[in-house]
């Protein structure tokens, strides 16, 4: 059977699915140039559709420009395959269609035989699936996936593709923000960063900024204090959150500062927000998936509101780093990490091997083609890590406890 390939991004943006489409197109040029190759547009949604991008001599030619730019050239959706009241809710399919044998069924016709799907642990689990029913019915099919996601919580890969530069855009996006702290006396910040269950984010968040702030000259005698610039808190989901404790470290802070900045894990304290909402009789608004939506919740605005009184506050300013974060190119580590393991994806695929990309963490973290059963989300952020605990204690936050595991 002659080889046709397809590439499909999923889920959230990460600053590496531009990077990575470009990749993917460059490297089967250079080592299968005859190997026809297209891309749904706007992931599952446009296989469902059937609609797709084509790939030319021209875009082949100019597979590297996409390494400037972040999002997605080819467009992503939050489709779940397996949420059939959804895709018939969408108008992707009709009531009563097996919506798997139906993203099948558009494989066969457009010819594909290898799926290169750039997502998280549903995106990838969800090609195998599509995967399995096709060699069940006598059609093969070779997925190879890699693993996005600015959570870094992909069981068993030790660094998921962008986390690393949302991180670093996190730290950036912080410098502005804390900026802000004598623009009135007494000002709380609240620098909310993405991460539903996962905390890495926004402790590699914290990390990198402080990195800066260390690295910086300062002017005490004219008010350009590190200690006014620091963060001062940082709250992630698998860590026990003390409000009252927290308030009063954050409290002697304020009087002696006269500002404190908190980073916050979107997801951090969600059990507390979920359960004062239904004891409110209010719905709990979810997306496709069952996750909660945290947009529309608004943890950053609630801990504002809990610490705003505790610490007498006359400014509290919110802030939420996600977007800017998410959507950025790729950084020089990403771009690196993302050449390596589109090397390995192509290869993999040329050879019919399926499996996930990735440095495995259950096998002395060798670039690996991770067979999709091992492959989990919801990975969490181990807050025993020396640099997270020695980063606690150099801005007097307590040493981390851990939370009793939550489903948000």
């Amino acid at each position: 059977m002659t080889k046709k390939v397809a590439l499909l991004t999923a889920g959230g943006f990460a600053p590496c699915l531009s990077t990575a489409v470009g990749g993917l197109i460059k490297r089967y040029t250079e080592l299968a140039p005859d190997v026809e190759i297209i891309a749904y547009k706007l992931g599952y949604q446009g296989l469902l559709r059937g609609d797709h991008f084509t790939v030319t001599d021209e875009v082949r030619a100019n597979a590297d420009v996409l390494r400037n730019f972040g999002g997605s050239p080819i467009g992503n959706s939050r489709v779940k395959l397996t949420n059939t009241k959804d895709l018939v809710k969408r108008g992707l399919i009709e009531e009563g269609v097996d919506s798997l044998k139906f993203a099948a069924d558009r494989l066969i016709e457009d010819g594909v035989t290898i799926l290169h799907t750039i997502g998280g642990d549903d995106t990838n689990t969800t090609a195998a699936d599509l995967a399995h029913y096709l060699h069940e019915h006598d059609y093969e099919l070779t997925v190879v996936g890699l693993p996005k996601t600015i959570d870094n919580d992909v069981v068993p890969i030790k660094q998921s593709l962008g986390a690393d530069t949302a991180a670093e855009m996190g730290a950036r996006f912080a410098r502005n923000v804390l900026a802000e702290h004598n623009a009135s006396n007494r000002t709380l910040i609240v620098h909310e960063v993405m991460g539903r269950n996962c905390g890495w984010l926004t402790a590699a968040t914290a990390r990198k900024y402080r990195e800066w702030l260390e690295s910086q000259q300062w002017l005490p005698e004219l008010g350009l204090s590190k200690e006014a610039w620091d963060v001062h808190a940082v709250f992630v989901p698998e860590a026990e959150i003390d409000i009252a404790e927290e308030a009063e470290l954050l409290n002697k802070v304020m009087d002696e500062v006269g500002n404190v900045t908190i980073f916050l894990s979107e997801g951090a304290g969600v059990e507390s927000i979920i359960a004062e909402m239904e004891a409110a009789g209010e719905e709990v608004p979810r997306d496709a998936f069952g996750h909660v939506r945290l947009d529309e919740i608004n943890p950053g605005a609630w801990f504002a509101e809990q610490f705003a009184a505790k610490l007498n506050a006359e400014k509290v300013l919110v802030q939420k780093s996600g977007y800017y974060s998410r959507s950025a190119a790729s950084n020089a580590y990403d771009l690196e990490l993302i050449d390596t393991m589109v090397e390995l994806a192509v290869d993999a695929a040329l050879r019919e091997e399926p499996g996930v990309i990735g440095h495995d963490e259950e096998n002395g973290d060798t670039l690996s083609v991770i067979a999709f059963d091992r492959i989990k989300g919801g990975k969490p952020f181990d807050i025993t890590e020396p640099w997270f605990v020695e980063m606690l204690a150099a801005i007097g936050q307590p040493a981390p406890v851990a939370a009793a595991p939550a489903e948000h």
